[in-house]
């Protein structure tokens, strides 16, 4: 393991790996990937831009001209795919960019991997492949899959495929499927940065329904450490679930973060639901500690960095909410909220 190309790593979960390999290994070179879409933001790899173990390439696993250029350039050995449409709301209002980059694109990754004897290959997943979880249960790798939303559904068939080439031609493949992930850097239309940066700015925050769907949240750090245990020591055509096993509902959370920030419960504005809005996710990650991961970070000291860090950088923030964004807010919210003030 030497040249790492690290797929979608100009996103939130992605730059943070990214970001920390860069720092932890500097034997390694590791080669960002990304097309940066709407959420690829080449501001959160600053702090790594000047490394010399660093480097970066635009384009779009799905494109396979582009893609085979930066595989024999950079001579890779290891890829590491964060590449993904990731947002559930834009899903349901979007399906086909989905199907495109997290079933097609992940085809054509591994397709080319195959082709140029790539060594390892992680493929980065969520817990939406379980689909919703009854009280009482955990989810563990062996559970059957049973995606509700389009992006889940999306994330669901390029795992199975990560299973084909597995199965088929031996590939040495690796998955992890991580919890509610949050903390510096993430897109602000997920509900942490959203409801961050509304609130700072005293402006409505839209709680779906009763706000009580539960989740279960992960620091990105915490994330980025368990895909790191997984890459270097997970056993080859394995999945592994990282988790934080720290279960808050939607609400529970909403009202934290106003805590830490000092604004009043009066900004939550109960919307209507969702589509399809999955009532509780829940993962056991015995087997990952297996290997050795443990979390650094619980749930409250997680959410006052995060929340720090917002509040301390609203120059990497307020630049992104304008324009794509006000467009998606718009269309998500805007019908939902006049109906909460109607009521």
């Amino acid at each position: 393991m030497k040249n790492i190309l690290v797929t979608g790593a100009a996103g939130f979960i992605g730059s943070a790996f990214a970001r920390y390999m860069v720092g932890k290994y500097p034997d390694y070179n590791i080669i960002v990937y990304d097309k940066l879409t709407y959420a690829g933001n080449l501001d959160n790899l600053l702090p790594i831009s000047d490394e010399e173990n660093y480097r970066f390439e635009r384009g779009d696993i799905a494109d396979r001209a582009v893609l085979q250029q930066a595989l024999e350039t950079h001579q890779i050995d290891t890829i590491v795919n964060f590449a993904a449409e990731s947002h559930v709301d834009r899903s349901i209002l979007q399906a086909d960019a989905f199907i495109h980059t997290d079933v097609v694109g992940v085809f054509i990754l591994l397709d080319e991997a195959k082709k140029h004897g790539i060594g390892r290959f992680l493929h980065v997943s969520t817990d939406e492949v379980y689909g919703d979880i009854e009280d009482g249960h955990f989810s563990v790798e062996t559970d059957t899959f049973a995606p509700n939303s389009p992006y889940a559904a999306s994330k669901a068939g390029g795992e199975m495929m990560v299973r084909a080439y597995h199965i088929t031609h031996g590939m040495d493949t690796v998955i992890t499927r991580g919890s509610n992930t949050f903390g510096p850097y993430q897109y602000p239309e997920k509900l942490l940065p959203f409801f961050i940066t509304e609130a700072i700015e005293d402006k409505p925050l839209p709680v779906y329904g009763d706000g009580l769907q539960v989740r279960d949240w992960l620091f990105v750090e915490d994330h980025v450490t368990g895909i790191d245990t997984a890459l270097h020591h997970g056993k080859s055509g394995e999945a592994y679930n990282i988790a934080g096993e720290d279960n808050r509902t939607n609400i529970e959370v909403t009202r934290a973060l106003l805590g830490h920030l000092g604004k009043p419960d009066s900004l939550i504005k109960h919307v209507p639901d969702r589509e399809g809005h999955d009532r509780r996710y829940a993962m056991d990650c015995t087997k990952l500690r297996g290997l050795g991961w443990q979390r650094a970070h619980n749930f409250e000291s997680g959410v006052k960095l995060t929340v720090d860090w917002y509040r301390d950088n609203a120059w990497w923030w307020q630049k992104i909410k304008t324009g794509e964004y006000l467009e998606f807010y718009k269309r998500q919210y805007a019908a939902r909220l006049a109906s909460a003030d109607n009521e």
